[in-house]
């Protein structure tokens, strides 16, 4: 039997947007044909949207359908990139984010960005007078809503101020709040002027229940952003080609779900997260939580086991039958510290030897309890210490 606590790499398809989706499939024609089957699809496409708008408190138009978070995060960085002033070339980068951003900087780098990094703290928290301070002038500026590795929530309404007051672009990166904290795009964007401040938002479906393949980048109607794929005229220009119909009424359904019950299941997942940092500690006294031990994501319990490899240490709880992860599965498969937990100040040692537990809506009792019968044995073993028992 397995248990599953990797829910920030990817959730459980939930049945309803299964259903949607494969009563989508039955719509057949391309919705940006003329004729009545293209049309029954659009109707089905701007109804999905519509609610995907609603959820997100934007406007349905200001949504861009994608194929999921990674591409979302690309256009978003550099379609900003290509349509920023002529005398500004710096982007305004916090250490800590998700390699999709990381490494779309990196690559903008490579062509002529001059990146301005941003401390984050102990605590994996985007520190906010330095962000300021490294935003006039800039190109753009991204940050995360809350750390997708550590769960520790930002202060996102004082970064998208201070964005705005610098006149800067900012693109925030929902991925890992979305379904676990209020995300409204227009409470975000309050503060700002016209085409400055938060002018994009990338979400993706399959962290919430929707199948893989879909997401959105929520962008403001007066921002100043170039496409990233050309080839027709679909979603204001930005993302050219046939919109996925039955994605996108998947993802509508899966996050009209996952905000219904977004409150009780924070109340719920939270419980079950401390029962399991409870009890790990109980059996090893030196493992420590990382990240903010109050404001952070209800399901997430990013713990460093001090000396054991974490590797060595999600293969045996594998064997064990309990599914987890050393950090963002877009590295999972690449033996490297945690640049996240190297940020915050840790050592390379330490970045080593964290695991990444994930809660969702499929988890139960059962599932803490598996990663507490095998979490002690595992350790002692992905520490070398099997001997000294």
């Amino acid at each position: 039997m397995r248990f599953y606590l990797d829910h920030a790499a990817t959730t459980p398809l939930r049945p309803e947007a299964r259903d949607a989706w494969l009563a989508a499939t039955d719509v057949v024609g391309n919705a940006a044909s003329t004729h009545g089957a293209g049309q029954d699809a659009r109707r089905l496409l701007e109804e999905s949207r519509e609610r995907i708008a609603a959820v997100l408190d934007s406007d349905a138009i200001e949504v861009v359908l994608t194929s999921g978070g990674t591409e979302s995060i690309n256009t978003a960085l550099r379609g900003l990139w290509a349509s920023r002033p002529a005398d500004s070339d710096a982007i305004v980068l916090p250490d800590g984010e998700h390699h999709a951003s990381m490494d779309t900087v990196a690559a903008l780098a490579r062509e002529s960005a001059d990146v301005r990094a941003v401390p984050i703290s102990s605590d994996g928290r985007i520190g906010l007078q330095e962000f300021v301070a490294a935003l006039p002038g800039a190109a753009l500026a991204t940050a995360l809503v809350a750390n997708n590795e550590v769960g520790t929530v930002n202060d996102a309404g004082a970064l998208t101020a201070a964005a705005a007051s610098a006149n800067v672009p900012l693109h925030v990166d929902a991925i890992a709040a979305l379904g676990h904290l209020p995300v409204s795009f227009r409470e975000l964007r309050a503060d700002a002027a016209p085409g400055v401040g938060l002018v994009a938002m990338s979400v993706a479906g399959h962290k919430i229940g929707a199948p893989v393949g879909i997401g959105a980048l929520v962008v403001a109607r007066t921002a100043k952003i170039s496409a990233l794929l050309h080839g027709g005229a679909q979603q204001r220009g930005l993302r050219a080609g046939t919109q996925d119909v039955a994605g996108a009424a998947a993802f509508a359904v899966a996050l009209e779900l996952a905000e219904a019950e977004r409150e009780t299941e924070a109340l719920r997942l939270s419980a079950l997260r401390d029962r399991l940092v409870d009890g790990i500690r109980a059996v090893i006294p030196a493992a420590e939580l990382l990240g903010d031990p109050v404001d952070r994501l209800p399901n997430n319990a990013h713990v460093l086991f001090p000396g054991a490899v974490g590797e060595s240490l999600l293969f045996m709880l594998d064997v064990a039958g309990v599914a987890a992860s050393t950090g963002s599965a877009c590295q999972a498969g690449v033996a490297e510290p945690s640049h996240v937990v190297m940020a915050m100040g840790r050592s390379e040692r330490d970045a080593r030897s964290v695991l990444r537990f994930t809660l969702g809506r499929t988890s139960t009792h059962e599932d803490v309890d598996a990663v507490l019968a095998s979490i002690s044995d595992a350790y002692l073993r992905a520490s070398g210490n099997l001997g000294a028992r």
